[in-house]
């Protein structure tokens, strides 16, 4: 099982998605700086997580949160 999952970053307008088999592991690793991508932007709250059966449909769905319109969405998510 895969997780898809959107940080929000709590001190700048900030938004990473990223995609694991370990979603807590991968949440502390972001929140304490060991990711070199999200360190500037730290500490994190997490606003979206889906759940995908295997790495190739994960991988097209972080593509989708990537995109323009995936970006959009989790703004509205974040700001609701």
């Amino acid at each position: 099982m895969v997780w898809i999952y959107a940080l929000s970053s709590l001190t700048n307008n900030y938004i990473y998605v990223g995609m694991t088999t370990d979603l807590e592991a991968r949440i502390a690793r972001h929140n304490s700086g060991r990711e070199k991508t999200t360190k500037p932007y730290r500490p994190f709250e997490l606003i979206f997580t889906e759940r995908c059966g295997n790495w190739a449909e994960g991988r097209k769905r972080e593509k989708y949160w990537k995109s323009g319109v995936g970006k959009q969405q989790l703004r509205k998510l974040k700001n609701n």
